[in-house]
């Protein structure tokens, strides 16, 4: 049987010349506010943000992440019953970044990691039942785009370097694989749970509502934290967000890397039916999450 390779990205497809390179591939490309096509790639967006970009822009605008969430992006759903993804939404009524100027990008040193890859496309790969990723690069040529034309020559890892992607790449890499691992994982592990599509949406992108619920009474009844790691994980954003991965690592693919207290889930459990007995909680099921409403999803608890 040939081996299952996924070869697929989390950023929407866009058109690539069908061939791969590594980080030494020499490109001939600049973009400058003087060229003809200044602004035309912001004209018509279609960008998928990645955990790290929405910290960073949240950040950015001072705004917690669920503010953020519901005044700038909007839930896809990457495939058929599966996880969703978010992308930036465009203007009212058109197709435009919300944060394109006239002298470009109002959030330039913060802009998502697809606007500093154009135009290369990073192709994640992943062999089936294996827990590493290997990537590869290609070129994106749109006729609107005369970036190519620009006397300037420089190999990928060099652009890389210059648009500031290892930090972007390093953080989202815990995000790709979760998304590589659920698409090459396939019929093996059926379709996500109402629950673990909220809590996927939550840990990946709500960050400030994930804060919440790892330090929740709920959460902290299953799981055994040190006080160390609580601090962390309360002080520093990025910690928890890479806590957020392995906690769904954990709990989608059990994964186990987040220690369980002894008893707790028994314990939960008949606490749970107790409360049914008494009335007190709805023995039916989470209602059904949707990419249409993920922003909505109820309290998401450890029962």
């Amino acid at each position: 049987m040939m081996e299952n390779i996924i070869n697929e990205s989390p950023f929407v497809p866009s058109p690539v010349i069908p061939t791969s390179y590594d980080g030494s591939k020499v490109i001939q490309f600049r973009c400058h506010k003087e060229i003809a096509c200044f602004n035309a790639c912001c004209k018509n967006i279609d960008i998928t943000l990645t955990p790290y970009d929405i910290l960073r822009l949240k950040r950015r605008l001072d705004l917690t992440s669920g503010e953020f969430l519901l005044g700038f992006t909007e839930p896809y759903e990457m495939d058929k019953d599966s996880i969703a993804g978010v992308k930036f939404k465009p203007v009212d009524g058109g197709t435009a970044c919300q944060f394109m100027t006239d002298e470009g990008c109002s959030v330039y040193e913060d802009r998502p990691t697809a606007c500093r890859y154009y135009p290369v496309a990073l192709v994640s790969m992943r062999k089936q039942n294996e827990n590493t990723d290997t990537h590869s690069y290609a070129l994106v040529e749109e006729a609107h785009c005369f970036g190519h034309k620009e006397d300037r020559s420089l190999t990928i890892d060099e652009y890389r370097h210059e648009q500031g992607l290892e930090d972007y790449d390093e953080q989202g890499r815990g995000w790709r694989q979760l998304i590589l691992k659920k698409k090459s994982s396939g019929p093996t592990v059926g379709a996500p749970s109402k629950r673990s599509l909220q809590l996927f949406f939550m840990a990946c992108y709500d960050l400030d509502r994930f804060r919440d619920f790892v330090f929740s009474d709920s959460f902290n009844e299953v799981y055994d934290l040190s006080d160390d790691l609580k601090k962390t994980l309360a002080e520093d954003e990025i910690e928890l967000m890479q806590f957020g991965f392995r906690f769904l690592r954990q709990v989608m693919f059990s994964e186990e890397s987040i220690a369980v207290k002894a008893d707790a889930f028994d314990k939960r459990l008949a606490k749970k039916q107790e409360r049914e007995a008494a009335g007190l909680i709805s023995s039916e099921p989470a209602p059904e999450i949707t990419p249409d409403s993920p922003y909505d999803h109820p309290e998401c608890g450890c029962d």
